[in-house]
């Protein structure tokens, strides 16, 4: 028996696009490319050779266009892994739910998703300017921890290693993270020889999450040390984001192809950072588009 989707579940506005993004099914290109700051959807499109349709919504910004023969569709999500969440389902209904039956499609598309943004570097070898794509992801979010079928897909042995490192085995004020890897076969087509290879801890806060302290003290002042410091079987961890584990974790449950690209603006070991960073982000793009 077919899974039927009532609207309460699956909302979809009278235009026939999906809730949130505003996006119809026929809008959607099977190559995706996510960034968080609606304005950067912009900078993408503007390599595209036409377009097809533009919709914003909210901080939910796409386009669909065509770049060097490739049909591409680049949505931005805000900031957040619950954003993630938001634009993946929405993303995998667009993709997998006939909107008029409200049942899954007898043949599923696989879309092949890549998350284009910035972080903070936590190695020496990750200073401003480095592109670091996310081979592995550790989420702070808990996200995946709400779908059947966590254990699954994430590296539980990892996780038990980093828990027990960090001292949050048996604390329940600590969060409970994921560790959860990007489809090895676009990390490969996408980082080739110039990018690291990294693990990418994705964080549910910019400041006191990512070791920040302003006003408030930190709960724990040597977090980032001993973040800085956990190796396990010769894995380092290369940077701090808001969304790689998210994107990895949701887009492995549904069978899609996922991985996040940043270009680290900022050094915390080296307490280094770029904030004209906005001039240079445009190669990561192209770079990203042509290997798509």
């Amino acid at each position: 028996m077919k899974k039927y989707f009532p609207s309460s579940e699956l909302i979809i506005n009278e235009d026939g696009s999906v809730f949130h993004l505003h996006v119809k099914p026929e809008w959607l290109a099977d190559k995706v490319i996510l960034v968080g700051d609606p304005g950067r959807v912009a900078l993408v499109a503007s390599h595209f050779e036409n377009r097809e349709c533009e919709v914003q919504s909210r901080e939910f910004h796409t386009v669909t266009g065509t770049y060097q023969g490739k049909r591409i569709t680049v949505v931005s999500t805000g900031i957040g892994c619950d954003n993630i969440d938001i634009v993946m389902n929405e993303l995998d209904a667009l993709a997998n739910i006939d909107f008029q039956t409200r049942e899954v499609k007898p043949q599923l598309r696989q879309l092949q998703v890549v998350r284009i943004g910035t972080c903070g570097g936590l190695q020496p070898y990750t200073p401003v300017g480095t592109f670091i794509c996310s081979a592995k992801s550790i989420g702070f979010d808990g996200l995946l921890n709400f779908y059947a079928g966590r254990n699954a897909v994430c590296d539980l042995a990892m996780e038990r290693a980093f828990l027990n490192h960090m001292g949050w085995t048996g604390n329940l004020c600590a969060p409970a993270p994921y560790v959860i890897d990007a489809d090895a076969e676009l990390v490969e087509r996408i980082a080739r020889e110039d990018m690291v290879r990294g693990v990418t801890i994705a964080t549910g806060g910019f400041f006191g999450p990512q070791g920040r302290e302003l006003r408030i003290p930190l709960a724990d002042p040597r977090q980032n040390e001993k973040i800085e410091q956990f190796e396990y079987h010769g894995l380092r961890i290369t940077n701090f984001e808001m969304e790689s584990s998210a994107l990895a974790g949701l887009s492995r449950l549904m069978g899609h192809q996922a991985t996040t690209v940043c270009m680290v603006i900022a050094n915390r070991l080296a307490k280094e950072a770029n904030t004209g960073y906005k001039s240079t982000i445009d190669t990561l793009i192209r770079t990203v588009l042509d290997r798509i």
